[in-house]
């Protein structure tokens, strides 16, 4: 078809004046958009975030509902709380948020809003000073029940490069002060009590959520895992401790399914703690960054029993965890690693065994996990109900 408009001349003598003024009034809106663009972005900003999501895989490999038993003593003093003592212990959940951190990096001083919503989920811990809600009574609460997703809110929060300020301090068996380790530029966030300043921004949380991942073991001894998204799991290590024997093995992407042998060829602490350190820094994390994660995870991560460690998919991690920061940041970079619990045939007669002859030690090292896998252990064995 002929575009006949496009052959039509005029008659009469074209005029500058339109073109100007249509000129000026393209210039005038280009204009605008810079400057409204200018005032909802940053480019100078980089914000890096790490953080875990901790499951127990039940009998059909997805995420059971259990009570993260989790008190915050392993948490310094200045940490705000819900007011609520003990709250996680009366929350039942398939998730619990460890440890999310955001590092800002900036050569200027600037200010920001940061926003994040967690759902199916409450907020328990943070700092420095921030709005959380709700904080009304939750207790003995399913979370999967919860009308309302969780949030937390820093509405004006200073970056300060260069500023080398006084941070709180703590017992230094916390491994809460392993994050500072990084080059991130200072904090400082108003609160009642008068300035706070941190390294990061930092909060805790527990939730009732569908995993992107399921870990089933098989009757044979090994671990089907499935991806339950629609992205590729970017990469997963599978971790066995039986006492001082610890065995790793680290895996590419799994999109479908596969069939695994739990790892039985000898390994080190150390040498497991560096190549996960690589696969954060692949996820772009920078290397501080990942040491620092690593390390404060440094012991809690090799427990007794068996493990999957794997990186969530960004999109899944912002579709239960969204988070706005304003204005917005040149690079936003978001890396959460899965812990998945894996309650093997191992496992159960270890606890069955402890629970009969009351050795507590044994069962000490399994510490939160204990509830979670003495209710699967009782599921399969009532009789074993009496020896709790």
């Amino acid at each position: 078809m002929k575009l006949i408009a496009a052959r039509t001349r005029s008659t009469r003598p074209a005029s500058p004046l339109p073109s100007c003024a249509g000129l000026l009034a393209v210039l005038f809106a280009l204009a605008g958009l810079f400057l409204a663009r200018k005032a909802t972005s940053s480019p100078g900003i980089v914000v890096h975030e790490w953080g875990t999501f901790t499951s127990v895989a039940g009998d059909d490999g997805r995420a059971v509902e259990w009570t993260p038993l989790s008190p915050a003593s392993d948490l310094p003093a200045f940490v705000e709380h819900t007011n609520m003592a003990n709250l996680k212990i009366g929350l039942r959940g398939t998730v619990r948020m460890e440890t999310p951190v955001l590092y800002f990096y900036s050569q200027q001083p600037a200010t920001v809003s940061v926003r994040a919503s967690f759902a199916k989920g409450v907020i328990t811990e943070w700092y420095p000073h921030a709005r959380v809600a709700p904080m009304d009574q939750l207790k003995n609460v399913a979370l999967s029940k919860l009308s309302a997703d969780g949030t937390i809110a820093w509405d004006s929060v200073a970056l300060a490069p260069g500023s080398e300020p006084a941070f709180p301090s703590g017992s230094p068996q916390s491994h809460y002060f392993a994050a500072r380790e990084t080059s991130a530029v200072p904090l400082r966030v108003a609160s009642p009590s008068g300035p706070q300043q941190e390294r990061f921004l930092f909060y805790r949380g527990v939730a009732s959520l569908s995993l992107p991942l399921a870990a089933k073991i098989l009757s044979s001894g090994e671990i089907e895992l499935r991806n339950l998204g629609s992205q590729p799991i970017p990469a997963f290590i599978l971790i066995d401790r039986r006492g001082t024997k610890f065995s790793y093995r680290v895996y590419n992407a799994l999109s479908g399914r596969a069939v695994l042998d739990l790892p039985a060829t000898p390994g080190s602490f150390d040498s497991f703690r560096s190549e996960l350190e690589n696969v954060l820094v692949a996820q772009g994390l920078f290397r501080d960054e990942a040491h620092a994660m690593v390390e404060t995870w440094r012991d809690s991560w090799v427990e007794e029993g068996s493990r999957l460690f794997y990186i969530v998919p960004r999109a899944y991690v912002d579709s239960v965890l969204p988070l706005s920061i304003e204005p917005s940041p040149a690079r936003f970079v978001r890396v959460f690693v899965g812990r998945f619990e894996l309650i093997t045939a191992a496992t159960r007669e270890a606890v069955r065994a402890a629970l009969a002859s009351d050795d507590r030690k044994t069962l000490a090292k399994f510490g939160r996990f204990l509830e979670p896998i003495s209710a699967m252990l009782e599921a399969k064995h009532p009789a074993s109900a009496a020896l709790r």
